[in-house]
């Protein structure tokens, strides 16, 4: 039964029930064009449960400061919450939808119809009205909140916004991590992050992608995304199917890197991957890299290289194939960066096994290289492990591997000079600038120093020519405009 905001002439409730509840009815008085706030107009169609979805986005809109207005020719856009479960419901819908398009043109769709297929496999609100402004499937209040915000911008008011529309950051405005999921379904013996955080849980990829573009759109100009597993997101929700602007999406880590690729294309901005496991899909993430999508660089934990050790820390890929993967990643992307964790000194690592670590190193050659000391961790199951070493032996491995590392990321980063790099500038001084290359992480990675120029801006994209080189960082200066 239809609950109206909007009084449509062509449709009546069908009984007094139906009727529009208090909660809903509109607003009135609400100011004059200059300084009234934002209104919107609601049709609300179906059954409680949708009612119920009615309610809960009308009361988010109330609380962020919209008014819900009474008519189409009062309302800035309308949205209209759907039915779709009986062929009769979906005209409806349907004619609901072209009565708003004609009487208002600003339309958002809601509800059972905008997850409805249609005859050629797309989506059967699109295919019968293309004009509408985005399609949500049922019980998506906030991703209909995200379409509002980017079709109908609530003014900011500085005297009662509390917060910006991406969020309070702790990072410097230019770049963000996004955090696509939490937990974990490893049991690696040496963590104890299951533990603490469950299992893995991932965000649908609409919220996620709401947040990217409030991100972008704030500014930010680098998206770093984290996780526990990257390469296992959408894993717990089976690839669930979620909306993206009104569009089936799964819930998947290609899709989301496309996702993530496309909408930082439109403001020049980097995607950048962290954590990402070496599993065999992520070959689906380097014609992305190829595309200019997604930066060439990922960050892969290892932990270690001998299939003995990985397998007495529980780790969910063995050693044996890594080095072919990171040779035919690199044949693929010959640009790519690779950064990677390890651990020295692990309980029963022999100085064989450490050794054919170190020979991994040097045919690997990865770009960027972390090391620690193995240490205990209290809950952790390593702890129970035959073959404790001794502290002085877990941390000379460690040096020893580091030092190797240095030479290798001094051959590679060296190989860089004379060429141009596209730099984001992340500080500014008297010497000049401290930026970032597609293969620098923040904190964790090298930097690019640039010589003075009056044209540094922080968070701005500049076009270096690398002069030199240490074993970590580049050094360069901006490339003249021709």
């Amino acid at each position: 039964m239809p609950v109206l905001n909007i009084k449509r002439p062509r449709f009546a409730p069908r009984s007094a029930a139906a009727r529009t509840p208090a909660s809903l009815q509109p607003a009135t008085g609400s100011g004059d064009a200059a300084g009234r706030a934002p209104r919107v107009g609601f049709v609300s169609l179906g059954c409680p449960k949708a009612l119920v979805d009615s309610e809960r986005i009308v009361t988010q809109l109330r609380a962020e400061g919209y008014t819900v207005a009474g008519t189409y020719q009062d309302s800035d856009l309308v949205i209209v919450n759907t039915c779709g479960f009986i062929d009769d419901a979906v005209k409806e819908s349907l004619d609901a939808i072209g009565e708003a398009l004609a009487e208002n043109g600003k339309v958002i769709v809601t509800g059972c119809l905008g997850a409805r297929p249609g005859a050629e496999g797309g989506n059967l609100v699109a295919q019968t009205h293309p004009s509408v402004l985005a399609i949500t499937g049922p019980h998506a209040m906030e991703e209909v909140m995200g379409h509002v915000h980017t079709h109908l911008p609530r003014p900011h008011d500085p005297f009662t916004d509390l917060v910006p529309a991406a969020g309070i950051k702790l990072t410097p405005r230019h770049y963000a991590y996004l955090k696509i999921s939490e937990g974990c379904n490893h049991r690696c013996s040496f963590c104890i992050i299951p533990a603490m955080r469950g299992d893995l849980v991932s965000r649908p990829i609409g919220e996620v992608m709401r947040e990217a573009h409030a991100l972008l759109k704030s500014g930010v100009r680098e998206l770093l995304v984290i996780s526990q597993d990257t390469s296992a997101y959408g894993v717990d929700l089976k690839y669930r199917t979620d909306f993206v602007e009104g569009r089936p999406v799964r819930t998947r880590m290609t899709e989301l890197c496309r996702e993530l690729g496309l909408a930082a294309r439109e403001y020049g901005a980097w995607v950048r991957l962290h954590y990402v496991y070496p599993y065999p899909h992520v070959d689906e993430i380097l014609p992305l890299m190829q595309d200019g999508l997604v930066l060439p660089y990922l960050d892969v934990p290892l932990q270690h290289a001998h299939p003995d050790v990985l397998k007495r820390m529980k780790r969910p890929a063995g050693g044996e194939r890594n080095l072919e993967r990171v040779q035919a990643w690199r044949r693929a992307v010959p640009n790519l960066t690779i950064r990677s964790t390890f651990i020295a000194g692990f309980p029963g690592e022999t100085e064989a096994q450490f050794d054919y670590l170190l020979e991994f190193l040097r045919e690997a050659e990865l770009d960027r290289v972390g090391c620690f000391a193995y240490s205990p961790v209290e809950g952790a199951g390593a702890n129970e492990l035959d073959g404790a070493l001794h502290d002085a032996v877990r941390e000379e491995r460690r040096g020893r591997l580091m030092q190797l590392q240095e030479g290798i990321s001094r051959r590679r980063i060296a190989a860089r000079v004379g060429s141009l790099q596209r730099v984001l500038i992340d500080e500014l001084s008297t010497a000049g600038a401290v930026g970032r290359s597609s293969a620098d992480a923040p904190q964790i990675d090298g930097v690019v120093k640039v010589a003075p120029h009056a044209s540094l801006r922080v968070g701005e994209f500049v076009q270096v020519r690398i002069t030199a080189s240490d074993a970590y960082d580049l050094h360069g200066v901006i490339e003249p405009k021709t």
